[in-house]
């Protein structure tokens, strides 16, 4: 699944998320996040090699409970699933921390 330049307001619920199969990355943002948006072409770049995984762009904020259910603090945090259980959750992560996340949820 192509990268998603995007944060959504509207979001799947913690239960959808716990029985999504396959790799799944859930990234959580803000539009507005200078942060976010600094990191956002590296990510682009590493989700053109692993095209399988899906990759779900929310937007997080006080009171949004799919961020809440994962203790999301920081921008951007990414959760690294497969067959809706977290292997890896990373905040304002790296490029390489990435691709090991990435890695580690297509090779399971």
């Amino acid at each position: 699944m192509p990268y998603d330049p995007v944060y959504h307001e509207e979001s799947p619920t913690r239960d959808e998320v716990d029985q999504m199969r396959g790799p799944v990355l859930l990234e959580f943002g803000a539009n507005w996040c200078g942060i976010c948006q600094g990191f956002a072409p590296h990510l682009a770049e590493l989700l053109r090699e692993f095209p399988d995984v899906k990759h779900i762009r929310v937007a997080d904020g006080k009171g949004k409970p799919l961020g809440r259910s994962f203790r999301v603090k920081l921008w951007p945090t990414l959760i690294f699933l497969r067959d809706g259980q977290v292997v890896e959750q990373i905040a304002r992560p790296e490029a390489e921390q990435a691709r090991a996340g990435l890695q580690a949820i297509t090779t399971a």
